[in-house]
């Protein structure tokens, strides 16, 4: 159950980091920003450290980490949490991969989408 709320809590918690040059050659904080099911889901949970750059950064991670059916699959998780320790104590192997794509997905996204 641990390891399923710190998953939900580090993606719900992600802002934006990245940096880019700005017109003046300095660095800029930048954001990263998509919209998708993963984003709907993480807003509609009503979190409070939900806001729309942080759903719409993890997002953006989501895009570049998960399949649509991962995505889809995930957005479960945002509705129920325990589904991710049902799906982590699972004998079934496509249950463990998930988990584990999930899993470095979460990762992925708090180091990208993290204020800090």
């Amino acid at each position: 159950m641990a390891y399923a709320l710190v998953a939900v809590t580090t993606l719900a918690a992600c802002g934006g980091g990245n940096a880019s040059l700005s017109t003046r050659g300095t660095l800029a904080p930048t954001q990263l920003y998509a919209t998708g099911p993963i984003q709907r889901a993480c807003l509609a949970e009503g979190r409070r450290a939900a806001t729309n750059a942080r759903c719409g950064c993890i997002q953006a991670v989501a895009d570049r980490e998960l399949s649509s059916a991962e995505q889809r699959r995930g957005v479960k998780a945002f509705k129920d949490p325990h589904k991710l320790q049902v799906w982590r104590q699972s004998d079934r192997a496509s249950d463990n991969a998930f988990w584990s794509t999930w899993k470095a997905f979460g990762q992925s996204a708090a180091a990208i989408c993290s204020n800090g």
